[in-house]
Protein backbone atom coordinates (compact mmCIF):
# COMPACT_ATOMS: atom_id res chain seq x y z
CA UNK A 1 0.00 0.00 0.00
CA UNK A 2 1.63 3.46 -0.82
CA UNK A 3 2.30 5.58 2.07
CA UNK A 4 -0.10 8.88 2.76
CA UNK A 5 2.80 10.75 3.58
CA UNK A 6 2.70 13.36 0.92
CA UNK A 7 6.19 13.79 0.10
CA UNK A 8 6.64 10.20 0.18
CA UNK A 9 3.54 9.80 -2.35
CA UNK A 10 5.24 12.26 -4.75
CA UNK A 11 8.84 10.77 -4.31
CA UNK A 12 6.96 7.11 -5.72
CA UNK A 13 5.07 8.67 -8.09
CA UNK A 14 8.03 9.94 -9.67
CA UNK A 15 9.85 7.53 -9.49
CA UNK A 16 7.71 4.91 -10.70
CA UNK A 17 7.03 6.95 -13.69
CA UNK A 18 10.43 8.61 -14.85
CA UNK A 19 12.34 5.59 -14.34
CA UNK A 20 9.70 4.19 -16.81
CA UNK A 21 10.37 6.77 -19.42
CA UNK A 22 14.18 6.02 -19.02
CA UNK A 23 13.57 2.60 -19.35
CA UNK A 24 11.50 2.00 -22.32
CA UNK A 25 14.31 4.35 -24.55
CA UNK A 26 17.15 2.69 -23.23
CA UNK A 27 15.67 -1.18 -23.90
CA UNK A 28 14.39 0.07 -27.62
CA UNK A 29 17.78 2.04 -28.49
CA UNK A 30 20.31 0.19 -26.79
CA UNK A 31 19.74 -3.36 -24.95
CA UNK A 32 17.06 -4.70 -27.44
CA UNK A 33 16.31 -2.95 -30.49
CA UNK A 34 13.73 -4.33 -32.40
CA UNK A 35 11.08 -6.38 -31.71
CA UNK A 36 11.62 -7.12 -28.17
CA UNK A 37 12.55 -3.27 -27.99
CA UNK A 38 9.39 -1.91 -29.53
CA UNK A 39 7.16 -4.02 -27.35
CA UNK A 40 8.97 -2.83 -24.10
CA UNK A 41 8.96 0.75 -25.30
CA UNK A 42 5.12 0.58 -25.96
CA UNK A 43 4.45 -1.15 -22.64
CA UNK A 44 6.43 1.86 -20.74
CA UNK A 45 4.30 4.15 -23.15
CA UNK A 46 1.20 2.41 -21.57
CA UNK A 47 2.66 2.50 -18.17
CA UNK A 48 3.46 6.31 -18.24
CA UNK A 49 -0.10 7.09 -19.81
CA UNK A 50 -2.09 5.13 -17.07
CA UNK A 51 0.17 6.08 -14.20
CA UNK A 52 -0.94 9.97 -13.83
CA UNK A 53 -4.43 8.73 -14.22
CA UNK A 54 -4.74 5.70 -11.68
CA UNK A 55 -2.77 7.97 -9.32
CA UNK A 56 -4.58 10.93 -9.74
CA UNK A 57 -8.13 8.88 -9.24
CA UNK A 58 -7.34 6.04 -6.40
CA UNK A 59 -4.32 8.21 -4.33
CA UNK A 60 -4.67 11.55 -4.47
CA UNK A 61 -8.52 11.29 -5.25
CA UNK A 62 -8.88 14.32 -7.64
CA UNK A 63 -11.91 15.76 -9.21
CA UNK A 64 -11.06 16.40 -13.24
CA UNK A 65 -12.12 20.16 -13.86
CA UNK A 66 -11.52 21.09 -18.09
CA UNK A 67 -11.68 24.71 -18.62
CA UNK A 68 -11.22 26.57 -22.01
CA UNK A 69 -8.37 28.48 -22.77
CA UNK A 70 -7.84 32.28 -22.24
CA UNK A 71 -6.89 35.05 -23.95
CA UNK A 72 -3.77 35.39 -22.01
CA UNK A 73 -2.79 31.72 -22.44
CA UNK A 74 -3.13 31.26 -26.39
CA UNK A 75 -1.00 34.69 -26.34
CA UNK A 76 1.84 33.47 -24.22
CA UNK A 77 1.46 29.98 -25.59
CA UNK A 78 1.95 31.62 -29.13
CA UNK A 79 4.94 33.73 -28.68
CA UNK A 80 7.17 31.69 -26.47
CA UNK A 81 6.10 28.96 -29.17
CA UNK A 82 7.41 31.32 -32.09
CA UNK A 83 10.55 32.09 -29.68
CA UNK A 84 11.12 28.07 -29.58
CA UNK A 85 10.60 28.03 -33.22
CA UNK A 86 13.19 30.49 -34.51
CA UNK A 87 15.80 29.38 -31.95
CA UNK A 88 15.59 25.59 -32.85
CA UNK A 89 16.02 26.41 -36.36
CA UNK A 90 18.68 29.07 -36.15
CA UNK A 91 20.64 26.84 -34.26
CA UNK A 92 20.80 24.04 -36.80
CA UNK A 93 21.09 26.13 -39.64
CA UNK A 94 24.19 28.13 -38.07
CA UNK A 95 25.60 24.63 -35.53
CA UNK A 96 23.68 21.72 -36.60
CA UNK A 97 24.48 21.16 -39.75
CA UNK A 98 28.23 21.05 -39.18
CA UNK A 99 28.01 18.75 -36.43
CA UNK A 100 25.72 16.57 -37.29
CA UNK A 101 26.48 13.01 -38.46
CA UNK A 102 24.25 13.01 -41.24
CA UNK A 103 24.78 9.27 -42.46
CA UNK A 104 24.59 8.35 -39.37
CA UNK A 105 20.93 9.85 -38.18
CA UNK A 106 19.74 8.42 -41.46
CA UNK A 107 21.10 4.86 -40.48
CA UNK A 108 19.40 5.01 -37.40
CA UNK A 109 16.37 6.32 -38.59
CA UNK A 110 15.84 3.70 -41.12
CA UNK A 111 16.49 1.24 -38.54
CA UNK A 112 13.66 2.69 -36.56
CA UNK A 113 11.33 2.19 -39.50
CA UNK A 114 11.38 5.51 -41.09
CA UNK A 115 12.21 4.25 -44.36
CA UNK A 116 10.04 7.13 -46.47
CA UNK A 117 8.38 10.75 -47.00
CA UNK A 118 5.13 9.84 -45.89
CA UNK A 119 6.48 7.13 -43.08
CA UNK A 120 8.58 10.72 -41.80
CA UNK A 121 5.42 12.82 -42.70
CA UNK A 122 2.75 10.51 -40.31
CA UNK A 123 5.14 10.09 -37.64
CA UNK A 124 5.52 14.03 -37.22
CA UNK A 125 2.31 14.59 -36.99
CA UNK A 126 1.49 12.65 -34.43
CA UNK A 127 4.85 13.79 -32.78
CA UNK A 128 3.62 17.55 -33.35
CA UNK A 129 0.09 17.53 -32.15
CA UNK A 130 -0.76 13.91 -30.45
CA UNK A 131 2.44 13.61 -28.59
CA UNK A 132 3.25 16.80 -27.44
CA UNK A 133 -0.31 16.68 -25.48
CA UNK A 134 1.01 13.22 -24.15
CA UNK A 135 3.83 14.79 -23.08
CA UNK A 136 2.39 18.26 -21.26
CA UNK A 137 -0.04 15.70 -19.61
CA UNK A 138 2.50 13.10 -17.91
CA UNK A 139 5.44 16.06 -17.58
CA UNK A 140 3.67 19.34 -16.28
CA UNK A 141 0.10 17.92 -15.21
CA UNK A 142 1.34 15.18 -13.11
CA UNK A 143 5.29 15.18 -12.79
CA UNK A 144 5.20 18.96 -12.41
CA UNK A 145 2.42 19.35 -9.36
CA UNK A 146 4.67 15.85 -7.61
CA UNK A 147 7.83 18.20 -8.02
CA UNK A 148 5.75 20.77 -6.17
CA UNK A 149 5.19 18.98 -3.34
CA UNK A 150 8.56 17.83 -2.56
CA UNK A 151 9.83 21.54 -3.23
CA UNK A 152 8.45 24.99 -3.75
CA UNK A 153 6.99 25.89 -6.74
CA UNK A 154 10.29 27.80 -8.31
CA UNK A 155 12.35 24.83 -7.49
CA UNK A 156 10.13 22.72 -9.03
CA UNK A 157 10.07 24.30 -12.32
CA UNK A 158 13.23 23.35 -12.45
CA UNK A 159 13.30 19.40 -10.86
CA UNK A 160 10.62 18.83 -13.55
CA UNK A 161 12.88 20.00 -16.38
CA UNK A 162 15.32 18.14 -15.16
CA UNK A 163 13.70 15.00 -15.00
CA UNK A 164 11.27 15.59 -18.59
CA UNK A 165 15.23 16.25 -19.65
CA UNK A 166 16.22 12.89 -18.50
CA UNK A 167 15.08 10.03 -21.01
CA UNK A 168 15.53 12.30 -23.98
CA UNK A 169 19.72 12.32 -23.42
CA UNK A 170 19.45 8.95 -23.75
CA UNK A 171 17.48 8.76 -26.55
CA UNK A 172 19.35 11.96 -28.35
CA UNK A 173 22.87 10.25 -27.59
CA UNK A 174 21.65 7.14 -29.07
CA UNK A 175 20.97 9.15 -32.39
CA UNK A 176 24.54 10.66 -32.48
CA UNK A 177 27.86 10.07 -31.14
CA UNK A 178 28.80 13.78 -31.11
CA UNK A 179 28.50 14.97 -27.60
CA UNK A 180 28.43 18.31 -28.56
CA UNK A 181 25.16 18.00 -30.26
CA UNK A 182 23.96 16.10 -27.24
CA UNK A 183 24.47 18.66 -24.63
CA UNK A 184 23.10 21.41 -26.08
CA UNK A 185 20.03 19.27 -27.40
CA UNK A 186 19.77 18.59 -23.94
CA UNK A 187 20.09 22.23 -22.94
CA UNK A 188 17.61 22.90 -25.29
CA UNK A 189 15.14 20.43 -23.96
CA UNK A 190 15.60 21.66 -20.11
CA UNK A 191 14.71 25.14 -20.81
CA UNK A 192 12.23 24.10 -22.70
CA UNK A 193 10.50 22.16 -19.69
CA UNK A 194 11.64 24.41 -17.62
CA UNK A 195 9.42 27.07 -19.37
CA UNK A 196 6.41 24.60 -19.94
CA UNK A 197 6.39 24.09 -16.23
CA UNK A 198 6.88 27.78 -15.31
CA UNK A 199 3.11 27.75 -17.58
CA UNK A 200 1.83 25.71 -15.74
CA UNK A 201 2.88 27.05 -12.45
CA UNK A 202 1.09 30.92 -13.84
CA UNK A 203 -2.13 29.33 -15.39
CA UNK A 204 -2.34 26.11 -13.92
CA UNK A 205 -3.54 24.81 -17.02
CA UNK A 206 -1.61 23.24 -19.91
CA UNK A 207 -3.27 25.41 -23.30
CA UNK A 208 -0.11 27.94 -23.20
CA UNK A 209 2.53 24.91 -22.66
CA UNK A 210 1.14 22.87 -25.23
CA UNK A 211 0.78 25.55 -27.96
CA UNK A 212 4.27 26.35 -27.49
CA UNK A 213 5.22 22.58 -27.53
CA UNK A 214 3.34 22.36 -31.07
CA UNK A 215 5.91 25.13 -32.36
CA UNK A 216 8.87 23.65 -31.05
CA UNK A 217 7.82 20.25 -32.34
CA UNK A 218 7.21 21.69 -36.00
CA UNK A 219 10.62 22.64 -35.70
CA UNK A 220 12.46 19.92 -34.67
CA UNK A 221 10.16 18.21 -37.41
CA UNK A 222 11.71 20.49 -40.40
CA UNK A 223 14.95 19.54 -38.85
CA UNK A 224 14.26 16.04 -39.10
CA UNK A 225 13.08 16.63 -42.72
CA UNK A 226 16.10 18.42 -44.05
CA UNK A 227 18.60 15.40 -42.34
CA UNK A 228 16.49 12.50 -43.33
CA UNK A 229 15.45 14.07 -47.60
CA UNK A 230 18.08 16.90 -47.80
CA UNK A 231 15.37 19.94 -48.23
CA UNK A 232 12.72 21.40 -47.40
CA UNK A 233 9.93 20.59 -50.42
Amino acid sequence: MVTTHPRKKAFFALLLLVSAASLGITMALYIAPGSLGQRIFSLCKVWLLALPLVWFIWVDHGKFRLSLPKKNELLVGTLLGLLMFGIILSAYWLLGQQWIDVTDVQTKAKQAGITSPKIYLGGALYFTFINALIEEYIWRWFVYKKCEVLVSGTKAVFLAAMLFTLHHIIALAAYTADWGVVLLGSLGVFIAGAVWSWCYLTYRTLWSSYISHILADLAIAIVGWHLLFGSLR
